[in-house]
């Protein structure tokens, strides 16, 4: 009986952590919310990023991979937020295509001129037999996410470095619009 007890209790604890986990994630997304959708911060806060990626190293190259290239262009906003698209194509010569919205963290490990950079969206261009290439893709459409490490050469010039999950690392070189 009392061994029931405590699980009771534990379950209701269980419960309001629970309900004050999901009451913070709400939160944390209404505030996102609105600040994606301040429009005026997208107009008047931010600038214009250029870049081209021409090269990418593969962690297991294969015999099937072609050259690697993307070009794209990013709406940066002085307070990290970012929105982009970019054009590539994919290791297997396929033309292919990401939109996304992410964030960039400036200063990163203390340095300066060192910057991190996340990004989410919509992944397009794996389609027929390299469907498999990308988890859950459909008819070429998947979602995607980039993990990106740059250096802020001067004031407009970067230079980054895209981690593409347990594929490979793509270089790109960049220039902001200011």
């Amino acid at each position: 009986m009392e061994s029931s007890k405590h699980i009771g209790w534990g379950w209701l604890l269980v419960g309001v952590l629970g309900s004050g986990v999901a009451s913070a994630w709400a939160t944390s997304m209404n505030t996102l919310t609105q600040e994606l959708a301040d429009t005026q911060a997208w107009r008047e806060k931010a600038y214009w990023r250029v870049a081209m990626a021409p090269h990418t190293e593969h962690y297991r190259p294969s015999a099937e991979h072609q050259s690697v290239w993307a070009v794209a262009l990013e709406r940066q906003r002085r307070d990290g937020w970012l929105a982009g698209a970019s054009r590539f194509s994919n290791s297997f010569g396929q033309p292919s295509a990401y939109v996304y919205i992410g964030h960039r963290f400036d200063g990163l490990l203390g340095q300066r001129n060192l910057y991190g950079q996340l990004s989410a969206g919509l992944l397009y261009g794996y389609r027929g037999r390299f469907e498999d290439k990308v988890p859950l893709n459909h008819d070429g459409f998947a979602p995607g996410a980039l993990v990106t490490i740059g250096s802020q050469l001067t004031r407009r010039a970067a230079v980054a470095a895209h981690l593409l999950g347990d594929a490979g690392v793509m270089l790109q070189l960049s220039w902001d619009l200011r």
